[in-house]
Parts: structure tokens; sequence; C-alpha cells
């Protein structure tokens, strides 16, 4: 693949409001001002550590000062491949062993060794479909342009055909440029993926932490009961209305799985309302199977500890849970 260009301001605006509509690119674009401001909307607080630079050099200093800034930079580059089975009594027998590669959490202009290590194990991989559950970007507001032309450099190494939401740190206006590199974002929306004459469904919901974008009930609209649907969410923190509204699966990120833990993966921080349960690996939850990823990249500070990055192998698999 060549090398891709970015597209102008103009082209961004125009391939949006046709993508959205006006009023939805209108609003989704002003709540993202309010946050980049610092302001109080929505009835969220947006004064988040990765807000707050005076806390993110705090915590580089105090890494340096102790001498294990260097160690948490290197893990932040050791990228890892896991698998996970996922059984599902309403599987097609077609779709037996359908495998999806999931990556989350990039923050692609921050990681670097980590991008470079992502795409090294994705190209030898076989799949059969590609999912990304958001947050391209390393602040969260700013300048789109370095973490899109990281994710263009990684897009190389994935092929086939690629879908993905968008997380509280990446900006609606990234849509057009993410579509532009062959990969579909699912804003609220579904899709039909086929296997001979049978088929599953793929979901992807607007982010649900920060802007409050989510509407699950339009994601699902398409999709026939009969059918084993996957939901797609940034945040695994909605996996109770998931559930509830009868998605088989939902594949998530956006924890980090804490990417400052205690010996034994036990974060010091979790930034998400959920049972620590659900912030890392496979879980459960009433009728529903879920994946939160620790994530391929680290945000705030580019370091890791008792946690390594990843990206995930799904296999599906028929029948019940093992």
């Amino acid at each position: 693949m060549t090398a891709y260009r970015l597209l102008d301001p103009d082209e961004i605006a125009l391939r949006l409001e046709a993508r959205l509509g006006p009023l939805h690119a209108k609003l989704r674009l002003g709540m993202e001002r309010e946050h980049e401001a610092q302001a109080f909307g929505q009835g969220l607080s947006f004064l988040h550590i990765e807000n707050m630079p005076v806390m993110q050099a705090i915590i580089e200093v105090a890494l340096r000062v102790t001498g294990t800034y260097r160690l948490g930079l290197a893990n932040a580059g050791k990228v890892e491949l896991r698998r996970n089975v996922v059984r599902l009594a309403r599987l097609p027998d077609a779709f037996d062993g359908f495998t999806i590669l999931h990556l989350s959490d990039l923050h692609a202009d921050l990681s670097a060794p980590a991008m470079r290590r992502a795409a090294e194990l994705a190209r030898d991989l076989d799949y059969d479909l590609c999912v990304l559950t958001g947050d391209y970007r390393g602040a969260a507001h700013g300048d789109c342009r370095p973490s899109l032309e990281a994710v263009a450099v990684l897009r190389q190494a994935l092929r086939g055909d690629l879908y993905a939401v968008l997380g509280n740190h990446d900006s609606i206006a990234m849509v057009p440029d993410l579509e532009a590199l062959g990969i579909r974002v699912l804003l609220n929306e579904c899709a039909v993926v086929e296997r001979g004459n049978a088929s599953i469904w793929l979901a992807g919901v607007d982010d649900a932490h920060f802007y409050r974008a989510d509407n699950l009930e339009k994601a699902a609209a398409d999709i026939p009961q009969e059918c084993v649907s996957v939901l797609l969410s940034h945040t695994p923190e909605i996996y109770r209305q998931a559930a509830h509204a009868g998605f088989d699966l939902m594949l998530s990120g956006h924890t980090h799985g804490g990417q400052i833990c205690l010996p034994g993966g036990v974060p010091i921080l979790l930034e998400a309302k959920l049972p620590r349960a659900f912030a890392a690996g496979a879980w459960r939850h009433a009728s529903m199977a879920g994946y939160t990823s620790v994530g391929a990249g680290s945000c705030v500070v580019p370091v890791r500890f008792n946690n390594r990055p990843e990206i995930t192998l799904h296999r599906l698999a028929c029948g019940g849970p093992a």
C-alpha cells in the first residue's frame, strides 16, 4: 500500500456531513469543543487524568526518579498475541471457527514501538475479520493527523474487511480518513457478515464514556432477533444494556487493564465504572459473552507495568459456555 494522503479540512467537512447529516455532525463536534475546553457538559466531568498535563508530568517524573521509567517504556512495546475461544449457543455451523482479530486503544501517535510490534504480529495471522474498538489518538483532544498517519501505517499489515468504533480520545472528524483507509466506522450502525447461506451481525456504538453518544436501539434496529450479533463498544461499561438488548458477544477496550498494575495484574487505577472482573480479558454477563482488551497502545504516560499490551484473536465456536 502506498503512503496515505490525509484529507484536507474542507474535504473532511463535506464527507462528514454526507456521512452523518448536518445535525449529527454539528452536535458531536460541539460536544468535542466543550471537551477540549475542559468544560462541564452533557452531565459529565471532563477533568480526567488524560486531560491534565500536570498530573501526567508528575507521574513521569516519579517514574524517572525511581528508575522505573525505562522499564515501563520497554514493557509498553512488548505487545503479545492472545487467543480467546468464544462459545455461542446460537452460532450457525458455517461460522464454527470464524476468527476475529481485535485491536483496541492504539493511541498510535504515542505508541510507536507498540504499533510496530502489533503490525509485525498481525501481518502473519490468519483471520476472517478485523475489528478496532477505539482510541486511535494519544491525547483526548488536539491534532488528529499524527494518529491517523500512524494508523495508516498499521493498516498496511491488516487485510480483509475492517470495522471500527470511536473511543473517548477520538474526534468524529477522524471518520472520513479512517473510512478512506478502508476501515468502516460503525456509528450506532450494524452490518451483516455472511458465510454461504448463513450470517451473523456486527453492530457498533459511538463513544459511551465521555460523549454518551451511544444508541444501542439504533445500532440493533436492523438485526433479526434469531441471528447471532456481536457488539463493538469502546468501553465495556454498557455491558448490562448490551446483554439486555440481546447481543451474544461484546468486544471492548478502554480500560487498558489499569496499564500500571501491581504484581499479579491488579490495577492501581481503573478509569471505568464496572466490576474489575470485566476490566480485562474474557467475562460473561447473563447470556452474553464479553471480552475487554487491555489495548495495544498506552496513554497518559507510555509505560506499562505488570500488564502487557495485546492484540487478540477471537475464535467463534458452536455450543454453550465452556
